[in-house]
């Protein structure tokens, strides 16, 4: 999204007569550019279709905070049966916490046998999550899904 600059200049007449000029200001300084922090748990399993779910906090550079419910659902050829703990993700392009909330899209190739790692980034219009975690389990495939945040 291209940040574009609205002007609002006006001249207001004043009860004397006097004429007043108010500046131009940008658009994008009323937008915030908050930036969230997510740290989560998930456990899950795919056969063909994949299924996960956990919970996990956000907090937000502007003190906001939350608990969340994670779910990740999604279909593909996959098989494997997984856990990541302490993961981490960044949000960044919010405006506040309420953005952070909803599916992401998710589309990846998995492949871990006992310790398994994940990076991810997915998107929800101009949103962007980069997900991060390790953890255990046996995953191989290529699937295709939406990974959701909500509250509890």
């Amino acid at each position: 999204m291209s940040k574009r600059t609205l002007a609002l200049t006006a001249a207001l007449l004043l009860g004397s007569g006097t004429l007043a000029i108010v500046p131009a200001v940008p658009a994008h300084a009323a937008e915030a550019n908050v930036k969230c922090h997510l740290d989560f748990n998930l456990s899950g399993w795919s056969i063909l279709y994949k299924h996960a779910e956990g919970s996990g906090t956000v907090h937000c550079d502007n003190g906001q905070q939350a608990a969340v419910k994670i779910a990740v659902i999604g279909g593909g050829l996959t098989a494997g049966k997984y856990r990541i703990d302490h993961g981490t993700g960044d949000i960044t392009h919010v405006r506040n916490i309420d953005d952070v909330f909803g599916g992401y899209a998710q589309a990846g190739a998995e492949a871990g046998v006992v310790k398994s790692g994940t990076v991810q980034v997915l998107t929800k219009g101009t949103t962007s999550l980069a997900l991060a975690g390790h953890g255990e389990g046996i995953n191989l495939g290529v699937s295709v899904g939406r990974f959701t945040i909500n509250r509890p």
